[in-house]
């Protein structure tokens, strides 16, 4: 059994790797809310983040903050160019869901090929944002990158909440999660809200990708599991719940840690798998969501 202090720092962890989850489910429940579409595309905005600002930091000399603001800016566009492509065609023939979810994978393939091929296939890191000794609390070492990485995900859900509740862009958008239909009979421009949510999602998934790159390493090929690991946060919180989804994520980050801990890294994909089956067969609505 693992002594008091590893267990603490294991749980510290994993609430910090488990709020970049988070965010990632956010992104899923902001389309899914727009348009019912799951973007599996979603893990290539999270490599994105990260591999754009490691390139403008290093290779071109930038700092780190503005190589952040400029990857998430970037990203974002890159949402949109697929939203424009590959999913406003598909959603205007009505395209099935399965459909849906083939043309947005493909979507990832195509963004982590073009990476292997502008960059390179070798991992990359980034500094921490905050370069201090660890926060010691008692016998336990906090490290600062995960007090940033909570920190900047509650402050993101925070503004999403103000951003939906006091915007009137935001409004628009809610208002086509609940009736898409009704939404366009007020006169509210659905496929805008469309491209703007995609913009969204990516930011925040090129957002996550920053944050979590200090900790992690990031390559052409890590969007899966990220993507992945959101999509299992999304059904944790209940699908289309952005505050559950983070929660979610929480959960998931503290199962993978532990499972780490006590059975070894190799069953860290068999714990998360095995949250989402057992949400999908004992309450498939997730945690807050609702039955129809």
């Amino acid at each position: 059994m693992p002594d008091l202090i590893f267990l603490t720092q294991t749980i510290v962890s994993g609430i910090g790797i488990g709020c970049v989850f988070g965010l990632i489910g956010i992104g899923y429940c902001v389309i899914y809310n727009a348009s019912g579409i799951v973007n599996f595309a979603q893990g290539a905005f999270v490599m994105l983040g990260g591999m754009v600002t490691y390139v403008l930091s290093t290779r071109v000399g930038l700092s780190l903050l503005v190589s952040a603001i400029i990857a998430t800016a970037s990203v974002a566009v890159v949402g949109v160019v697929i939203e424009r492509l590959v999913v406003r065609p598909l959603w205007r023939r009505n395209a099935t869901a399965f459909v849906m979810i083939l043309a947005t994978l493909a979507a990832q393939t195509v963004i982590e090929q073009t990476t292997l091929l502008t960059i390179d296939d070798q991992p990359k890191t980034l500094p921490n944002f905050i370069n201090l000794p660890p926060l010691m609390i008692g016998k336990v070492a906090i490290n600062y990158q995960l007090i940033a990485i909570a920190g900047a995900s509650i402050l993101l859900v925070a503004l999403l909440a103000l951003f939906f509740a006091r915007t009137r862009v935001g409004r628009a958008m809610r208002a086509c999660s609940i009736n898409r239909e009704a939404a366009a009979l007020q006169g509210i421009p659905v496929s805008r809200m469309l491209g703007y949510a995609f913009a969204l999602s990516a930011g925040l998934g090129a957002i996550a990708g920053v944050l979590i790159t200090p900790t992690q390493y990031t390559a052409f090929d890590v969007g899966v599991p990220f993507a992945i690991s959101g999509f299992i946060a999304a059904i944790v919180g209940g699908f289309g719940k952005p505050g559950g989804a983070f929660i979610g994520g929480i959960l998931l980050g503290l199962a993978q840690s532990l499972a780490i801990m006590f059975f070894g890294s190799g069953l860290k994909n068999i714990a998360a798998l095995s949250i989402m089956l057992i949400f999908i067969t004992i309450r498939p609505t997730g945690l807050f969501g609702k039955k129809e």
